[in-house]
């Protein structure tokens, strides 16, 4: 009898166990959505392109300004290539437009104290959720960076806050660079879970490169 329900109460903490982990992993999934929605938009995808080095023009004001079909984009204007350094040194030098802060001008050029093209490995545009959530845990794609790193590098770097702070006439990211920062963190409470490519169920879930290790 002591052993019937002993063996009942473990797989009644079993159950309760699981589901706590379900929900903990569809919280992370929750999380992780509104951290793709920032890194998807326009603000952030345009400048991480690929190995072609030619940074991209898309959202709302630039469907408008050159009558691109909704969700349309179009390359950089006056042939732009950033080169293989992502700065335009062998081509173009961005510093050429793009000055210390922001022109007061719609659509004209935005500004940093430094502005370059992030590394080619860090490519976000076009790319599914699934795929962008790996390789920000990949230190071989994302610049080495812890997730504590990267939500510090989202939270301080002067050219990441320029999303939110566009200039004239273009759209800013969704939230703030603080609340993306912290759903970072947020989300790495949770394990980091990344969705299924092309899941429909939000509570589908792929392991991370640091589950899988363990």
């Amino acid at each position: 009898m002591i052993k019937s329900i002993a063996i009942m109460m473990i797989v009644a903490f079993s159950s309760l166990a699981a589901l706590a982990q379900e929900k903990t992993q569809n919280d992370g999934l929750k999380v992780w959505a509104q951290i793709y929605e920032v890194f998807s938009h326009p603000r952030c995808a345009n400048c991480h392109v690929g190995e072609n080095n030619r940074p991209k023009w898309s959202g709302p004001s630039y469907e408008k300004a050159y009558n691109l079909p909704k969700g349309g984009n179009m390359y950089h204007a006056m042939y732009i290539n950033a080169g293989k350094d992502r700065t335009g040194a062998t081509t173009t030098p961005c510093a050429t437009c793009h000055q210390h802060r922001n022109d007061t001008k719609p659509h004209s050029p935005p500004g940093s104290d430094v502005w370059l093209l992030p590394p080619v490995e860090m490519e976000w545009f076009g790319k599914s959720s699934s795929y962008i959530c790996q390789q920000i845990q990949d230190p071989e794609r994302n610049g080495n960076r812890t997730l504590a790193e990267i939500s510090k590098h989202i939270e301080h770097d002067e050219l990441v806050h320029w999303g939110w702070n566009p200039g004239p006439g273009r759209q800013p990211a969704p939230y703030s660079s603080r609340e993306v920062a912290r759903f970072i963190k947020t989300w790495e409470s949770a394990g980091a879970p990344c969705p299924i490519e092309n899941a429909n169920d939000i509570s589908t879930y792929l392991e991370t490169p640091k589950q899988a290790q363990e």
